[in-house]
C-alpha cells in the first residue's frame, strides 16, 4: 500500500467527517419559522413612519403588493406631502441565537440582544373631511397576530383626530379576508371601480366608514382601548402630531 493511497483514504475520510457534521448541523438549525414561533415579543409601538424606515417597508411592500410602491413614493409621502399620515407598527423582538453563538453568549455570561423590528406599516390621506386608506400590509412571516387589525383601527383613529368625517378604501373583489375585517369595523360597499389594479386588471371595491354617527365612534372608542390594552401597545401615532 503506497503513501498516496493512504494519504487519500484520509482525505476522502476528512472530507466524508465534513460531510456529515455539516448535515448534521443543518438538521440542528431552525427553520424561519421556527424561528419566528421561538422570538420573543417585549413591546409593540405605533408610530409615523420616517426616512430610515423605508427599506424595512419596501420589503414587506414587495413581499405583499404587485406591484408595489417605489422607494421614492414613500419618500415623498414622508417628506414632501402634507396630506400623508404614513405609520409603522415596530416591535421589539429577542431574536433567539442557535449553535456556536448560543454557545459562545452563555459562555461569556451575556444576554440575548433586544432589536426593533418594522413588522406592518400603513398609510393615510386626509384631504377636507375624506380619509382615505392608501395602503396597509404587515410582515408575511408575522401575520395573523392581529396586526393588521391594529394598523386599520389606528388610521381610523387618526381619522377621527382629524376631524374627518369618513374613511374610503379600496380592496380588490377576490380579497374576502380583508373585506372581512373592514367590514367588522363598519366599512360598506358603495362602488364597483372595474380594472383597478394594474397587474392583472382585477375590480376593486370601493369601501366606506361613516365617522359622522356619534354611537358608531363611542362604540370604535372603546374597541381601540381594547385593542391597547390587549397588546400592549404603546400609540405615537393616532392622537400626535406629524413630525415636521
Amino acid at each position: 500500500m503506497t503513501r498516496a493511497f493512504v494519504l487519500d483514504n484520509q482525505l476522502r475520510s476528512v472530507r466524508l467527517s465534513y460531510v456529515t457534521a455539516a448535515h448534521t448541523l443543518m438538521r440542528a438549525l431552525p427553520s424561519q419559522q421556527e424561528i419566528t414561533e421561538q422570538t420573543a415579543m417585549t413591546g409593540l409601538t405605533l408610530r409615523y413612519m420616517n426616512l430610515a424606515d423605508i427599506p424595512s417597508t419596501v420589503e414587506i411592500d414587495r413581499m405583499a403588493f404587485d406591484p408595489p410602491w417605489s422607494a421614492r413614493s414613500y419618500a415623498y409621502e414622508i417628506e414632501e406631502s402634507h396630506y400623508s399620515h404614513m405609520l409603522v407598527l415596530e416591535a421589539d423582538v429577542v431574536r433567539p441565537v442557535h449553535g456556536l453563538r448560543r454557545w459562545l453568549r452563555a459562555l461569556a455570561g451575556q444576554k440575548d440582544q433586544t432589536e426593533k423590528m418594522i413588522v406592518g406599516y400603513g398609510g393615510l390621506w386626509t384631504i377636507m373631511d375624506e380619509a382615505h386608506i392608501s395602503t396597509i400590509a404587515t410582515h408575511p412571516d408575522w401575520r395573523g397576530r392581529g396586526w393588521g387589525e391594529l394598523l386599520l383601527a389606528a388610521m381610523i383613529q387618526r381619522a377621527i383626530t382629524l376631524n374627518a368625517g369618513y374613511v374610503v378604501l379600496e380592496v380588490r373583489v377576490s380579497n374576502t379576508v380583508a373585506q372581512n375585517l373592514y367590514r367588522k369595523y363598519g366599512f360598506e360597499i358603495v362602488d364597483l371601480r372595474p380594472s383597478y389594479y394594474r397587474n392583472n386588471n382585477e375590480d376593486a371595491y370601493d369601501m366606506r366608514l361613516s365617522l359622522t354617527d356619534r354611537a358608531a365612534r363611542e362604540q370604535f372608542a372603546a374597541r381601540w382601548q381594547t385593542l391597547l390594552a390587549e397588546h400592549e401597545l404603546t400609540d405615537m401615532y393616532s392622537a400626535h402630531k406629524r413630525p415636521s
